[in-house]
């Protein structure tokens, strides 16, 4: 029976995994969409989004029926539902994915980031995507070192949030309304998806130790 039990929570941590390399091709994606105007980008991450959300909805009905037929307690319960709320933040980083396409589309053939934010955008999405990929060892190996680290990366991300707000607040600068807003919900995105990252690494640490890590 445990053995049966186990395998099934490898099957859970393999969907964990496919969610993950799905929601970090799918920031990729998006970012390279918001950077070049590719419509035809935009709306394969737009597309794919609903990928994920199998997966999610899969990934959640194998924990409840894995809950009710085992019946499990202390870390192996501990473990189920964490699983249930990693699921859901893998789902809402790639809902922020699935944002900055949309984004990037409603501005074609336009862009949605003018030069001078050219450079932090790209910075924004390769930092997202550097977290997803060490958030990624960290679910698999169930690494509490570097789960502790994604908090620090976080950091970064908060930085060039605040630098690209600075930038849209300073009134020397020459942005309209519209690029205002467009700028400062796609900084937000950005922000919001380093966010469910480090919660995932929180939960992957509870689960490897039974403690909340400090912040």
């Amino acid at each position: 029976m445990r053995d049966s039990f186990h395998e099934d929570l490898e099957a859970i941590t393999a969907l964990q995994l496919k969610m993950a390399v799905l929601v970090k091709d799918a920031i990729e994606k998006a970012t390279a969409s918001l950077l070049t105007s590719d419509l035809a980008l935009a709306e394969k991450v737009i597309e794919e989004d609903a990928q994920i959300d199998l997966v999610h909805h899969d990934l959640d009905e194998r924990v409840i029926d894995l809950m009710a037929r085992q019946q499990p307690v202390a870390s192996d319960l501990r473990a189920l539902v964490s699983a249930i709320r990693i699921s859901a933040d893998l789902e809402r980083m790639g809902d922020l994915a699935h944002h900055l396409a949309k984004l990037a589309r409603m501005r074609y053939p336009g862009s949605a980031v003018p030069p001078e934010f050219t450079d932090l955008i790209a910075s924004m999405g390769t930092e997202a995507s550097r977290i997803t990929e060490k958030m990624t060892v960290v679910i698999e190996f169930r690494d509490t070192a570097r789960a502790l680290e994604i908090e620090k990366d976080d950091d970064a991300m908060d930085q060039l949030q605040r630098k690209l707000i600075a930038a849209l607040v300073d009134p020397n600068g020459p942005h309209n309304v519209e690029t205002s807003i467009d700028m400062a919900f796609a900084s937000r995105y950005y922000e919001r998806f380093s966010d469910h990252a480090v919660s995932i690494a929180q939960r992957i640490y509870y689960i490897a130790t039974g403690e909340f890590a400090k912040s």
